[in-house]
């Protein structure tokens, strides 16, 4: 692997094994995972239900902790963290796009992409709203901002959680299968944004069980049996033609 002496990696795992009892006896759900992505990649990661894709976003996102092995995520080791230095850590530093969006029903979409900042308490008052509209009209949404979620289609809805992730400007985002409760125009139109993304310098790691989709990022590192069974990168991606033809969707 090529060194770099001077750029700290966006994510680093080193030697991660996670180990769980159960009542069947124990389980490894990782088995000495060594993984680095630098900052601005784009990366998929694909595998079997089963495979240990969950269990990898749970340990970059300090949701849980391996049994052995380092995780070092944009310079931080995450085990010198207490749950409220975590908390607070995760605000800043990751945005996570879950399959199911998880907005919060009763709030209207501008509320939804407020709440991050609101909780996180490192942007000025003053300017949270401004920059809240912003993020939904970077994503098509400004003029459905007071509008709750349960108004919109499935692609608006990802849209708007993918406006929210982005609220405190994270360097990293991590996307759980966000395409896979939209019709293909929408995925099209979410895989698009994701690449906008990428070209403003953010790293986005998504799990995906879409092969062909996976396929048209540009790494895509297949988990198996809890192992990184493959790392493939590809000299120049994919991408869809359709950046911003999601205004419909």
């Amino acid at each position: 692997m090529a060194s770099h002496p001077t750029i700290a990696p966006a994510i680093h795992l080193q030697g991660i094994t996670k180990l769980y009892q159960t009542p069947l006896g124990p389980f490894t759900a990782l088995r000495g995972i060594d993984l680095r992505v630098e900052s601005g990649e784009f990366v998929a990661v694909v595998g079997k239900s089963g495979s240990g894709k969950s269990t990898l976003i749970n340990m970059f996102t300090g949701i849980d902790h391996p049994t052995d092995g380092e995780v070092t995520v944009a310079g931080t080791r995450l085990r010198t963290l207490d749950e409220g230095q975590m908390a607070q850590w995760r605000g800043l530093t990751l945005g996570i796009v879950f399959q199911f969006f998880q907005l919060l029903p009763t709030l209207t979409l501008i509320e939804n992409v407020l709440l991050p900042m609101d909780l996180c308490g490192c942007r000025p008052v003053g300017d949270r709203f401004d920059r809240a509209m912003r993020l939904l009209a970077q994503v098509g949404l400004e003029a459905q901002a007071h509008n709750f979620p349960s108004a919109l289609s499935g692609g608006h809805q990802q849209r708007a959680a993918i406006a929210r992730a982005l609220a405190n400007d994270p360097p990293i985002v991590v996307a759980d299968e966000p395409t896979g409760n939209l019709d293909s125009r929408a995925a099209e139109a979410t895989f698009a944004l994701f690449q906008s993304l990428v070209a403003e310098g953010k790293t986005i790691l998504m799990v995906t069980h879409d092969d062909e989709l996976a396929a048209r990022v540009p790494r895509t590192i297949i988990l198996a049996d809890g192992r990184i069974a493959d790392d493939t990168v590809r000299p120049q991606a994919t991408w869809p033609a359709m950046a911003h033809e999601s205004s419909t969707n």
